[in-house]
């Protein structure tokens, strides 16, 4: 399982990265976004489930909402009928959960003394559990407006998968230094990847809500 989860998880990052240049609705774009979202499922679902052997409870926690965000950012393309409905409602619950987790392991990991759990710092299990969380209330918000139309469906779809591939990224250049050369693993040369999905992250996201805001600017100068 471990080959396949390293397989899975090379394929993850070279489709992802084709489909964030790529042209936004094309054939590359739906060619490698599939490939991006099925090698995703398998490398996170299987990397949660490597995770609780060693154990590592960070990366079950990043392995959990990886998932969680994959499965959402494809939901988010999909109308929000009954069945989806259903997909949502048990998806925030795995948010919620992996959120309440992540805090409870940062708790442990500040009150041990060491400042440390499994290796990892307090604060990294605090900064998932804020993004499960904030990505459980954002579920809230739309399920309750009966689901997002639009820019904001766009924008939920963007998010979702870019944030799972910076997850990615950063499990794969920082959190695997040690199966790079010795001379490459300066830290700012392996931070590099993961600092361009960001940057890609905000531009598409500036991009994609910039019409809108555009738009609004207009009419109010027009009244």
């Amino acid at each position: 399982m471990t080959v396949l989860h390293i397989i899975a998880g090379l394929l993850a990052l070279l489709s992802g990265a084709v489909a964030l240049v790529a042209l936004k609705g094309g054939k590359l774009h739906r060619k490698s976004g599939t490939v991006f979202v099925y090698t995703m499922l398998f490398m996170s679902g299987t990397g949660a489930v490597l995770a609780t052997m060693v154990p590592d409870r960070l990366s079950v926690i990043a392995g959990l909402l990886t998932f969680y965000l994959v499965v959402t950012a494809l939901l988010a393309v999909q109308p929000l009928g009954a069945t989806s409905r259903k997909a949502h409602v048990g998806a925030l619950l795995v948010a919620l959960a992996t959120g309440v987790i992540g805090f409870y392991f940062g708790y442990e990991a500040q009150v041990s003394g060491t400042g440390v759990k499994d290796g990892q710092p307090t604060p990294v299990y605090f900064v998932f559990g804020s993004v499960a969380l904030l990505a459980a209330m954002l579920d809230i918000r739309m399920l309750r407006a009966g689901g997002l139309q639009g820019v904001q469906r766009l924008t939920r779809h963007l998010w979702r998968m870019c944030f799972a591939l910076l997850i990615a990224c950063a499990s794969f250049f920082l959190g695997q230094a040690q199966v790079f050369p010795e001379p490459m693993r300066i830290l700012p040369l392996l931070a590099a990847p993961v600092l361009l999905v960001l940057l890609i992250l905000i531009y598409w996201l500036v991009r994609v809500r910039w019409p809108l805001k555009r738009s609004a600017a207009l009419n109010s100068s027009a009244m």
